[in-house]
């Protein structure tokens, strides 16, 4: 396990789209996610407009050498049926190069945090693929069952 880095986790902004689908794209996060990737940049800015209230985005940011690049991102949104609205769903990425040095144990905080302090959820779900052991380990310290 590489050691930790020091990250800045902020709410993404369209200008991170590009760093969003650069992610996205590489061999370990394709792999371990059920979502359809696309190559447009325009796509991802569109998304990214279209988030509402019931959606909280974030990026993990990191300093190198003065210059700050996106290394991970996670998203919550919270369930709008009335039946529901004491839940919602999350999900997390992290660049290949990144993964295992506490970036995604730092997204995943956030979220939690928000969903616990803020918002007041009682239920937060995600889907995991089975083989995903980094993130089911994740999860799993984190107390997600």
């Amino acid at each position: 396990m590489s050691k930790p880095i020091d990250i800045t986790i902020r709410p993404i902004r369209r200008e991170d789209a590009q760093a969003f689908n650069e992610i996205r794209r590489t061999y370990s996060v394709m792999r371990n996610t059920l979502a359809l990737m696309s190559d447009r940049v325009d796509k991802t800015e569109a998304m990214l407009a279209s988030l509402g209230e019931n959606d909280y985005m974030f990026v993990a940011e990191t300093n190198n050498n003065g210059e700050k690049d996106v290394i991970g991102f996670a998203g919550l949104h919270v369930n709008s049926s009335p039946r529901l609205r004491h839940s919602a769903e999350i999900g997390i990425s992290v660049a290949e190069n990144y993964q295992g040095r506490g970036v995604g144990k730092k997204l995943m905080e956030q979220l939690l945090d928000i969903a616990d302090n803020w918002i007041m959820l009682t239920r937060v779900g995600l889907e995991v693929i089975v083989d995903n052991e980094k993130g089911l380990n994740l999860y799993k310290k984190l107390g997600l069952k």
